[in-house]
């Protein structure tokens, strides 16, 4: 295999052309503050969104209910709906640590981008539409685009993933 990327596995074990080892790009990350606040944003976002679906805190219908929910409502599978409810509870985990932040911020938009055109897209922009009506694609859209600068960005500051990219 020559010195290139490999195609798998999370550390690279390659030298670069200064016979220095390389890391994966999952963990490259730059020693800016600004993704640590839209990772923690993105932490507490989730932490009360995806606490409310997978255990039914807050109010929420709890893990069989929304699975259920989403397979009647907007005919999402069920082994799908059960791994968007992991997706929302690792994102609390890898967002709060810094850890994995691209691979799970990348899964994170991927569920985002479907609820937002499942569910919201339909009802317009504007986050309130008034009584009765359903929620439009202005916050959606905000948490989609903060998930999306943290897979191009990576963890930032303050992060295992930046650690390991030392």
């Amino acid at each position: 295999m020559e010195s290139g990327r490999a195609q798998f596995g999370i550390i690279h074990q390659a030298k670069n052309s200064e016979g220095e080892e390389e890391v994966d790009s999952i963990f490259l990350t730059e020693n800016s503050f600004s993704y640590v606040f839209l990772r923690l944003g993105l932490a507490l976002t989730f932490f009360m969104h995806g606490t409310q679906h997978a255990f039914g805190w807050h109010g929420g219908k709890g893990p069989m209910a929304q699975v259920i929910n989403w397979r009647d409502k907007y005919q999402v599978p069920v082994p799908v709906g059960i791994f968007a409810l992991v997706i929302e509870l690792s994102t609390v985990v890898s967002m709060t640590l810094g850890f994995l932040v691209r691979p799970v911020a990348f899964c994170l938009a991927v569920f985002i981008a479907f609820a937002l055109f499942l569910s919201h897209w339909s009802n317009g922009f504007f986050l309130a539409q008034g009584p009765g009506k359903g929620s439009g694609i202005e916050y959606t859209l905000a948490l989609f685009l903060m998930a999306l600068a943290l897979v191009f960005g990576g963890a930032g500051a303050i992060s295992i993933d930046g650690l390991i990219a030392k």
